[in-house]
């Protein structure tokens, strides 16, 4: 059985990516390797690994098929608001899915690499 894991950017600045993770989104960094290699923690037992772009790997922000959904604790409508004001630039406007029981935000990094924030009505408690 699996438990827990990582999900990899490959970023072009080091400096710059951490910047963005823990400043502008507010995740916490837990371990740096000079420029080699940081690992964030973003909750709830998501991690993120920053790893440097090389002339071998990967480029920054192409695959399309890695996203990461980070759920919101408070209203969307405030979380956009503070991040925008840390310089954070979403992709249009809060979206409306699943008949009113999700609303998603959608941004990216620096590099291009792909995030979303997500309101879910499902985990609210009901009254």
């Amino acid at each position: 059985m699996q438990k827990g894991g990582t999900v990899t950017f490959y970023v072009s600045d080091m400096d710059r990516a951490v910047e963005f993770y823990t400043n502008v989104l507010g995740l916490n960094l837990t371990f740096r390797a000079g420029d080699h290699w940081v690992g964030i923690d973003a909750g709830d037992g998501l991690k993120i690994g920053l790893h440097p772009k090389s002339d071998k790997g990967p480029e920054t922000g192409r695959n399309g098929a890695t996203i990461v959904g980070f759920a919101v604790t408070r209203s969307i409508d405030e979380e956009v608001r503070e991040l925008t004001s840390r310089g954070a630039k979403f992709k249009g406007p809060i979206i409306d899915d699943a008949n009113g029981m999700i609303r998603l935000a959608f941004l990216s990094d620096f590099d291009g690499n792909e995030l979303y924030l997500c309101e879910s009505k499902w985990s609210k408690p009901r009254s």
